[in-house]
C-alpha cells in the first residue's frame, strides 16, 4: 500500500521517522513514496495515507477518497486544526493595507491551491472593481517560488501557507530575507490526510490509532518539532465546506486573480 507526506518537508528525515512509527503499528513497510503525479497518486486505489490540500479534497478528489483527519501545527497562523495563509511583501511595502496593492503584481503557486489562490481570491474579492484588483498575476508553481518572486521584485504580494512560511523562516532564512508578513487570509481546516476509498473501515481505524500513537511517542518528539506538528485529530468532511464557501463568494463577485 502506498503512503506519502508530499506537502511539507517532503523527503525529510522527520517525515520518514514519522511514517516508520505509523508503519510499525500497522506491520507495514517503512518506506514513503515520492510521487511526481500527485493527483494520480492520491487517486490510486492502493493509497493508504497521504496529505493533500483542502482545495483538491473539495474538488478533484471530492467523493473519490476518504478523509483520515488532519495534523495541527505550531506555526504562527495556526489555531488547532485550522490554519491561515500569510500575505508576504517586500519590507518597503510592509506598511501598506491590502487596498494599497491595487494594480500591482500578485504571485500564486497554482489555481488549485487553497492557501496560495482560493483564500487570497476570497480575501481580495470585496475590493475588486469590475472583476479586477491586481494589475497582473503570475503563476509560480510553488510557495517557495512565490516568495522568491516577491523577494526579487517580480511580484509584490503573495499568500503563503503559514506552515510553509514558518519552515522557510526557520530552515532557509536567506529565502525570506527582505520579505515581511503584511496580512493574512481567513482560516480554513488544515491540510487533510486521506486514504483510498478501497481502504476498509478496520484499516482506517487502525491508521487513525497509529497516527495518534505517533503524536505521543517520545522517540518522535524531535521529528514532530522538525515538522511543527502538534497533534493529530479526526474532523468531519463538512468542515471543508468553508473552502467552497470562499470560492463561491469570489465567484459571485466575478473575481479571479
Amino acid at each position: 500500500m502506498l503512503s506519502s507526506f508530499p506537502m511539507y518537508a517532503a523527503g525529510s528525515a522527520a517525515n520518514a521517522a514519522l511514517w516508520r512509527s505509523v508503519a510499525a503499528q500497522l506491520n507495514l513497510p517503512g518506506a514513503l513514496a515520492q510521487p511526481t503525479d500527485l493527483l494520480a497518486h492520491w487517486l490510486d486505489p492502493e493509497l493508504l495515507l497521504s496529505q493533500t490540500c483542502g482545495y483538491p479534497l473539495t474538488h478533484a478528489l471530492a467523493g473519490r477518497v476518504q478523509l483520515v483527519g488532519a495534523f495541527s501545527y505550531t506555526a504562527p497562523g495556526c489555531d488547532g486544526l485550522r490554519y491561515r495563509s500569510q500575505l508576504v511583501c517586500r519590507s518597503a511595502d510592509a506598511g501598506l493595507p491590502l487596498a494599497g496593492f491595487r494594480g500591482r503584481t500578485v504571485a500564486y503557486n497554482a489555481e488549485d491551491s487553497q492557501s496560495g489562490y482560493n483564500s487570497l481570491r476570497a480575501l481580495v474579492s470585496p475590493l475588486a472593481r469590475n472583476g479586477h484588483f491586481f494589475g497582473n498575476a503570475v503563476a509560480t508553481g510553488s510557495h517557495h517560488a512565490s516568495v522568491e518572486s516577491v523577494r526579487s521584485g517580480k511580484a509584490d504580494l503573495a499568500a503563503i501557507d503559514c506552515v510553509t512560511l514558518a519552515l522557510l523562516q526557520r530552515d532557509q532564512p536567506e529565502a525570506v530575507r527582505g520579505v515581511q508578513v503584511c496580512g493574512h487570509t481567513a482560516p480554513a481546516p488544515g491540510l487533510p490526510l486521506i486514504t483510498s476509498l478501497q481502504t476498509p473501515p478496520g484499516v482506517l481505524l487502525a491508521l487513525r490509532q497509529a497516527l495518534q500513537h505517533a503524536m505521543h511517542d517520545e522517540a518522535l518528539a524531535g521529528a514532530r518539532a522538525a515538522l511543527l506538528i502538534e497533534d493529530f485529530a479526526e474532523l468531519p468532511l463538512a468542515d471543508y465546506e468553508a473552502i467552497i464557501q470562499m470560492e463561491t463568494r469570489a465567484n459571485r463577485a466575478g473575481y479571479r486573480l
